[in-house]
Order: structure tokens, then sequence, then C-alpha cells
């Protein structure tokens, strides 16, 4: 009988880089019973290198050809979904762990989004350790805004002093795509992107959702909610930085059933998620859009919120025949003052009259 022995790999650099791929599988003997006097000293169990070589094959059968000997490098492969569309240029984002245990890759190409992750072993468990995933600047392929992203801002009334702040910045990529990252504690959970020429929408994908702005909010009992993310920009340029938006823009009707159970209230989990911060809160200013879907949301916020606690800010007429739509109009059309003047004099909240058209 004989048994199969693998010899210790000599270990590679961390930042080794090479054209073609290496086998971390570097050489093998056999030995005989006989020939056996200790258990040899193999560096890696037995069983951690089969978990490896299934990991590995796992990977392989799903058309991603990769180099295992850089663990806890991000490195740049073709998407075999996508293939890099009519470019051809190489798209997805491949990491393998530090500890070997997790691979996870995610495609940037706009028309794709392929995002997965595999472990070593088959503990369901080890989806719930976020720390062996964490989403950063590097993973996520994120850059500082060009001149033409920062022009664009400006032409919103919104500085680079803002931008910086809250770590706005840009998707590496031949488009121009705004990346707005959703941080607590410092740390990225979440990041919501936006196409500033399609105005396409989209968030990073089994992502914990949480308000946008959320640490601005830890040490303050007057919160403001708005309905998008350059909203809660222009609240801070207007020197309001204790304001949040919510991640998913305005349901377009309101329910008329009966609120779910936290666990089941799935349109509106970020809430939930950030139930620690918002239960600080006496007072809560409500400065959704002005339109019918803006006033939904507000109405399922509130419900969510504590009615009680809840202003509702009044935007001011723009013409004889509508008002200004949100924070970042007011900030263009009347200033940082005018801005501040309306969250002063926000009412009372009190549940609007709904059209028909507005329930479901």
């Amino acid at each position: 009988m004989q048994l199969f022995v693998r010899y210790q790999a000599h270990p590679l650099s961390l930042f080794t880089l090479s054209s073609k791929p290496i086998s971390q599988f570097r050489s093998f003997r056999f030995l005989t019973h006989a020939s056996i006097s200790r258990k040899p000293d193999l560096g890696t169990p037995e069983i951690e290198v089969d978990k490896l070589s299934e990991m590995k094959e796992k990977i392989e059968n799903l058309g991603i050809s990769c180099d295992f000997t850089s663990p806890g490098q991000y490195i740049v492969l073709t998407c075999p979904k996508c293939k890099g569309g009519r470019s051809l240029e190489k798209t997805l984002s491949f990491h393998f762990s530090q500890n070997k245990k997790l691979a996870m890759w995610r495609c940037f190409h706009m028309e794709c989004g392929w995002a997965d992750r595999v472990f070593a072993d088959n503990d369901v468990n080890q989806a719930n350790k976020l720390d062996l995933f964490r989403k950063t600047e590097e993973s996520l392929r994120l850059e500082p805004l060009s001149h033409e992203m920062t022009a664009y801002f400006a032409d919103r009334m919104i500085s680079g002093k803002v931008l910086q702040k809250n770590s706005v910045m840009q998707l590496s990529t031949d488009q121009d795509v705004i990346a707005f990252t959703y941080k607590r504690n410092g740390a990225i959970i979440n990041c919501k992107y936006r196409n500033i020429v399609n105005k396409r929408f989209w968030q990073e994908k089994g992502t914990e959702k949480i308000l946008y702005g959320i640490d601005d909010i830890k040490d303050t009992d007057e919160i403001i909610i708005v309905e998008g993310e350059i909203d809660k920009l222009s609240m801070e340029q207007a020197g309001l930085a204790n304001s949040v938006s919510v991640p998913d823009g305005a349901p377009q009707k309101l329910s008329t059933e009966e609120l779910p159970s936290p666990d089941k209230d799935s349109r509106f989990m970020y809430l939930w998620n950030c139930k620690e911060y918002l239960d600080k809160a006496s007072k809560i200013i409500l400065a959704t859009d002005g339109d019918w879907p803006g006033q939904v949301l507000a109405e399922e916020l509130a419900r969510r919120l504590g009615k009680k606690r809840c202003w509702l800010v009044q935007w001011p007429k723009k013409d004889e025949s509508c008002c200004f739509k949100d924070a970042n109009e007011v900030l263009k059309n009347l200033g940082p003052s005018a801005l501040r003047d309306i969250i002063n004099n926000a009412v009372l909240y009190q549940t609007p009259n709904f059209d028909t058209r507005q329930l479901k």
C-alpha cells in the first residue's frame, strides 16, 4: 500500500506577480508504510488541503480560472458570464482570503454584476461571518472623483469638502458612475452606484441595508430623513449634518395592510437595522420629495417611527403651478439659508388624504 504525501510549498511573497498560474501543489513522492519512521510535518493538515482543492474545483467549474498562490490579494480576471462585454476587458474582481477559507468575486461590467462566494468548508454559518468578506474601497474598485465628477456635484452646489467627508467616490470603469459608500462606524457596509449618463441606480448584492450617513446621527436626538443621497449631501452643505437618506427611494403606492413584523418588513429593513440610532431621536423631520411617491414614503416612515415624534417639511412654491421637489432643488435655487429655514419650519406630521391611485 502506498501513501500520498505532499511536500510543503515554499511561501510566496504577497506582492509576487506572475503572468501564468502557479500551482500551489509543487511536488509529490510515494512512500510505503515501511519507509515511514515518524509522522511527517505537512505544514497544512491533509483535510485542509482537500477542502482547498474542493473549493478550487468548485470555482473552476464556474468558469473562473485563477491563481490561488496569493491569498489576501485582489486580482482582476475575465468574467465567464459576460466575457467583458463588447470591450472584452477584464471586469471580474476576485479575492482569495488570507486564511484560505473563502473566495469571492464580483463583475463590475455595467450589464453583468455577477457576484458570489465559495467557502473552503461547507459550514453555512460561515456566511454570517462578515469579517471574512468585509467590503473595502479596493475590493469594490473605487477611486477618487475625477474633475468631471466633482464638477457634476459643483453644479448641484455640493462642495468637495462635503464629498470627501462622506467618502463619495466613483467606480473604476470607462463610464461615469458615482459610488455612494454606506458606512457604519467608519466601515463600508453597502455601496450604491449611479450612472450619471443614463441615471441608472444599483447597489451591492447581498449586503445589509442601512441608512446613508448613519454615523452622522449617532449622537443627536433630532434627525432629518431624506429620499436620496444627493439630498443628504445637500442638507450637510446647508450645515444640517444630522441627516440620513433611505437607500431604496420611495415606494409608488401606500400599503393598506397592517405593518409586518420587523423580520418580514423587507422593504423597510434599513429602519430596523438602524433601530438603535433611531430610538434615541425625540424629533424626526421627514424631508422626503414633494411628489406622490415622496408623500407615500413619508407616511410609511411615520407609521414605523411613530407619528408623534415625526415632523414634515413643506417645500416652498417654485412657481404658480408647482413646488420645489427636494432639498437639492432648494439648495441650488434658494441657497443654504432657505433650506435651513424650511427644516426649522417643519410641521407636526399628519397623515395626508391619499388619492386612491396611491393605495395598494
